[in-house]
């Protein structure tokens, strides 16, 4: 079944490119209101240094409190492989309720082995303040909000559906980038066409906002489209079959190197965007498993 979307709900929608991972976060205001959403924040990473910083969420903190709003939610569309989560940097400074996917529970299990985090990292999403299963709905203001569950390109991918906006995370590129990569432990190329076939029964009108863009040939970065153009021109989707996509889509991830900050993302982000708990000096340290991934 799929979520109603109000194509009469405008939200106010501003990007924030952080072009060191490529990655687009928003503040998503109520039309009717001074309430809004956060969504896909990210936290500063000198992966070589171990030095982490906030230049990026300050800019999201900078907007919300210029524009005097009020930050109901901070939504994570799934657990990001290339970059870290500020959302609990901004909720210390602005308030508001993190959420995920209720499936994040399948991601820590994986990835809790991968990095033999033991017994003491729950498993359970607890980091998080809302787990979203398939068709739930939640408000930013007056605004009815619903969570679609669109897995593939992780088991825990969300995508978030805001009056006439809809957020897809990872599950759909611009149409000139085609789709995300289904070959991280858990994600699934089936799956994935499954997914954004869903997004794209939406109706043509609904906006949709990306999570990453990379400049395909030179262009300039974009990040909104239409379902209209997505069913029309995605260079994975447009004419293809299930089956295509699905080689297509294993060909082309099978010649991809890991994404560079995957091993403190992963670490970071299956906990809420928490760094890992320190040690008995006070110090957090963060763990390269050989040959996990």
């Amino acid at each position: 079944m799929l979520p109603t979307v109000n194509l009469a709900v405008r939200p106010d929608v501003t990007g924030f490119f952080d072009p060191a991972t490529n990655t687009i976060s928003y503040v998503v205001k109520d039309p009717g209101s001074s309430a809004c959403a956060i969504i896909d924040s990210v936290m500063d990473i000198d992966y070589a240094a171990g030095r982490i910083t906030f230049d990026h969420a300050d800019l999201l903190i900078a907007h919300v409190r210029k524009h005097e709003l009020k930050v109901d939610w901070l939504i994570e569309t799934h657990v990001h492989a290339d970059h870290l989560s500020a959302a609990p940097y901004i909720q210390r400074h602005l308030g508001g309720k993190i959420g995920i996917g209720r499936q994040i529970t399948v991601v820590q299990d994986t990835f809790g082995k991968v990095f033999n985090e033991g017994t003491e990292f729950r498993r359970d999403g607890s980091q998080f303040d809302r787990l979203f299963d398939d068709g739930d709905t939640y408000l930013v203001g007056g605004m009815s909000c619903t969570a679609m569950h669109t897995p593939g390109h992780t088991p825990a991918c969300m995508t978030h559906i805001m009056g006439d906006a809809a957020f897809v995370g990872d599950t759909l590129f611009m149409p000139d980038g085609g789709s995300a990569r289904a070959d991280f432990p858990g994600g699934d190329a089936g799956q994935l066409w499954d997914s954004i076939q869903r997004v794209l029964s939406l109706p043509a009108e609904t906006r949709l906002f990306m999570c990453h863009d990379y400049g395909p040939n030179g262009r300039d970065i974009a990040y909104e489209t239409t379902v209209g153009e997505e069913r029309a021109h995605n260079i994975h989707v447009a004419g293809k079959t299930r089956d295509e996509f699905i080689a297509l889509r294993t060909a082309r991830d099978s010649t991809l190197a890991m994404p560079k900050l995957i091993i403190p993302s992963l670490q970071v982000n299956m906990r809420g965007g928490e760094l890992p708990a320190p040690d008995e000096d006070g110090k957090r340290y963060l763990k390269v498993p050989i040959n996990g991934l």
